[in-house]
């Protein structure tokens, strides 16, 4: 008996799964940060974060493209009938994958003594060269795996079998966390490990998660085989090389790829840019210090953002790709509105909430902090504009846009490759914060990127904007009349608290504040029923219970 899990998920269904999956990966990843960070320190938390950097720069081009781009294929075929096709993508994408990611294994192992060097230069009072090169050795491991379980990923969700791939993800981050906790306890505990063993410990987790997770969804396809092979509509079947196939998921991953890469370039410029630019104002350790804040510290806050952007894109795109194959343009533009007004509803607040509640955040989960709360503060807005960037360039390429999305971030990379240093030398120049500059950099890139994709998508596609963008502006007085409820709490409740356990009442009652405020306004002015509709409740419920 096949299992009800594996029912089909229409767009708020699905976004409604991943998301809320993603978002306690996400959570998952955030805590385990508290202990994590208080034994590593800053100077631990900058030798994480140059392995985790080239981690995800070289995984953008391993794995992002491929769960998305075999979405957006198997619910074509599926739509079109092609039942022998789907089969044939899923074999192809699994043979490529693993090759490709072993490939990139043996790059990232036998080159990183030459990434290492590139990282800290001739800088001292930093992390070792030693340390650093095997640091990008150990989590090079990670990516002979992780390829092939976005492969497994990308195959549910073209089917718009949303629960095991999210499932997965769950489990993969409560492995990966498990054993960081573990040798934070073991640190504490029982052995006096050193800050360096016990960040190599956490990159190993990486691949003992994603093994984890990749097996579950071995057995899910395993025990629900029937399924994915159950016929809708017979029609002849052409039939498509293997060749032809593979070009097929090159030319559908290539964009997403860039899309990934494109933010990946972004922390790739900031690494060798950052450090030598912050060491005219810095020493060389406070320099790394910041830079780890900027890239990987912060950035965890950002990924709260992006958790409700990926449940989105990922539930989209087999519903638009199917409302493309049928030529449905009313479709079209709901799923298109409805998508954009969804994101903007949720992370406009949130981001506004993050970034008024910096101090407190940052003390609760990483102390006391001279740069940490700053640079949180301002650099939570390139969560938000990536979002809208990401949401966009996906859009793109289920259009099959090509050549605009390469556009756009070609022009948003050669902004940050100009302006990254200048900005930081002008913030400089006016007495703000020279790491400020850097950042600034990365916001306007996307900014860009967005007006150009809406453009495209305005005078090539006929998506209309006008409703998005009416929900928005609404949106943006909400979140501005939350902001104001907040500043005059906080004339009666401090913003922060020197007791590291105190923040976290803090955030809870500003949190419980501003979300009350947000969507008194939303229920006031019909914001809430214009985006999800007068049944809004009756479809969270349903989505829960499917879920």
């Amino acid at each position: 008996m096949i299992k009800k899990n594996l029912k089909k998920n229409k767009l708020i269904d699905g976004a409604f799964i991943v998301t809320t999956s993603i978002i306690i990966t996400k959570i998952l990843g955030i805590l385990y940060v508290i202990p994590f960070y208080s034994i590593i320190g800053e100077k631990g938390g900058a030798l994480y974060s140059y392995a985790y950097i080239i981690y995800t720069f070289f995984m953008s081009i391993a794995v992002s493209g491929i769960p998305l781009a075999i979405s957006k294929l198997v619910s074509e075929y599926q739509t079109l009938g092609y039942y022998r096709s789907k089969v044939q993508v899923f074999r192809i994408a699994k043979i490529f994958s693993f090759t490709l990611g072993f490939f990139i294994f043996l790059l990232l192992y036998f080159l990183s003594p030459v990434i290492s060097k590139m990282i800290i230069g001739k800088a001292g009072g930093g992390n070792s060269l030693n340390d650093i090169v095997w640091s990008i050795r150990i989590i090079s491991f990670a990516i002979i795996i992780v390829p092939l379980l976005s492969v497994y990923r990308g195959y549910f969700e073209g089917h718009r079998f949303m629960n095991p791939p999210s499932i997965s993800q769950v489990l993969e981050q409560l492995f990966r966390v498990m054993i960081i906790l573990l040798g934070c306890f073991l640190s504490i505990k029982i052995f006096p490990l050193k800050f360096s063993n016990l960040v190599y410990i956490s990159l190993v987790a990486v691949s003992i998660g994603a093994i984890v997770s990749y097996l579950y969804l071995v057995y899910q396809m395993k025990k629900n085989s029937r399924k994915f092979h159950e016929k809708i509509r017979d029609v002849g079947e052409p039939i498509i090389s293997n060749t032809i196939m593979l070009k097929k998921i090159l030319v559908y991953s290539i964009p997403f790829i860039m899309i990934d890469f494109f933010k990946g370039t972004f922390n790739y410029i900031d690494m060798f840019t950052v450090i030598k630019g912050l060491s005219k104002y810095f020493s060389s350790a406070d320099a790394e210090i910041i830079f780890s804040i900027m890239s990987t510290w912060a950035s965890k806050f950002h990924m709260i953002l992006l958790a409700f952007t990926s449940g989105i894109c990922l539930s989209l795109i087999p519903n638009l790709t199917e409302s493309i194959v049928k030529k449905n343009n009313k479709s079209i533009q709901n799923n298109i509105n409805q998508s954009f007004s969804i994101l903007a509803f949720i992370i406009f607040p949130m981001t506004m909430g993050i970034s008024f509640l910096a101090k407190p955040i940052w003390y609760l989960f990483y102390g006391n902090s001279n740069y940490g709360p700053s640079i949180l503060s301002y650099s939570i807005f390139i969560g938000l504009f990536f979002s809208f960037f990401y949401l966009i360039m996906n859009i793109l390429q289920v259009f099959k846009g090509f050549r605009y999305v390469f556009i756009c971030l070609i022009s948003g990379i050669i902004f940050k490759l100009l302006f990254n240093t200048r900005l930081m030398i002008s913030f400089s120049n006016v007495h703000l914060a020279p790491y400020h500059g850097a950042i600034t950099a990365s916001i306007i890139g996307f900014i860009l990127c967005i007006f150009f994709g809406i453009i495209v998508l305005r005078k090539k596609y006929n998506i209309l904007f006008e409703n998005i963008l009416k929900n928005i502006v609404d949106i943006l007085c909400g979140s501005i009349f939350m902001i104001f409820g907040l500043c005059i709490l906080k004339l009666f409740i401090p913003i922060s608290s020197s007791i590291r356990i105190y923040n976290l009442f803090i955030i809870i009652i500003y949190s419980s504040f501003g979300t009350f405020l947000y969507f008194l306004y939303g229920k006031y002015t019909k914001l809430i029923s214009s985006i999800f509709g007068n049944n809004i409740c009756q479809v969270i419920k349903k989505s829960f219970i499917r879920s």
